[in-house]
């Protein structure tokens, strides 16, 4: 039986010598490795078309992390922590996020995969949760931390996540700034950290339509994230 094709989205960035690359950490390679699909890279200043004639060939589609979406897709609140925005990675990823969610194919976000879920179906996003948040947690635990945990996520009994990570209390990682404000009309909210900021939503009447404000990528030693990450691929099987 052939492992399904799953798409994974890039970030652009330099070499050592300033040369424009394609970059992907391991980590999200090898979750997708370990569920049993074959990883495909998706490079992000790809053409409409031509990103889309890709999207033709894939089972489902991994929406990766990095850094924050344009205030030119949603009513957000200008702020000077916003960073590393790229227009073409927003282009690719938001056009692929609602074609996905058209055409019923397989779809799990990651942090700024979340982000891009929610945006990409007319949601907005906290632009800086320190200032924005009442009483918010450390969500920014960069460099080393990503595979230390830091708080808890309680997960909603009556939700597919549930079924999914097959418990209902986590204990994640936490690497962003941002979060997600007002929900999109076709997403559900089922996952909330415990300051209220949310951490898991999905889309109830999709085929497979998920996103998680941690990075489950990185803690694959835990039964509940490679069941995330099998269920995703089996989905993208089917």
């Amino acid at each position: 039986m052939q492992k399904p094709l799953i798409g994974i989205t890039t970030r652009n960035g330099k070499d050592s010598d300033g040369h424009p690359l394609t970059a992907l950490q391991h980590s999200y390679v090898n979750a997708i490795v370990q569920a049993g699909g074959m990883p495909i890279l998706i490079p992000t200043i790809l053409a409409e078309e031509d990103f889309l004639d890709l999207y033709s060939r894939l089972a489902g589609i991994l929406f990766t992390g990095g850094g924050d979406i344009s205030l030119d897709y949603f009513r957000g609140e200008n702020h000077p922590r916003i960073g590393e925005v790229d227009p073409n990675r927003d282009a690719t990823e938001i056009g692929l996020m609602r074609v996905a969610v058209s055409n019923g194919k397989p779809v799990l976000g990651i942090c700024r995969g979340a982000q891009v879920m929610n945006v990409a179906l007319g949601g907005t996003l906290y632009t800086h949760i320190p200032d924005q948040v009442k009483g918010a947690l450390d969500h920014a635990y960069p460099g080393d931390l990503r595979r230390t945990l830091v708080h808890p996520v309680n997960v909603s009994e009556e939700s597919r996540a549930a079924e999914i990570f097959g418990e209902t209390f986590l204990s994640v990682n936490s690497l962003h700034h941002q979060g997600l404000k007002d929900i999109a009309p076709m997403l559900r909210v089922v996952g909330h950290a415990p300051d209220g900021v949310i951490e898991v939503v999905e889309i109830p009447d999709h085929p497979y339509a998920l996103a998680v404000q941690w990075h489950p990528e990185w803690l694959t030693d835990q039964v509940p994230m490679q069941r995330l990450f099998k269920s995703f691929v089996d989905a993208a099987a089917k």
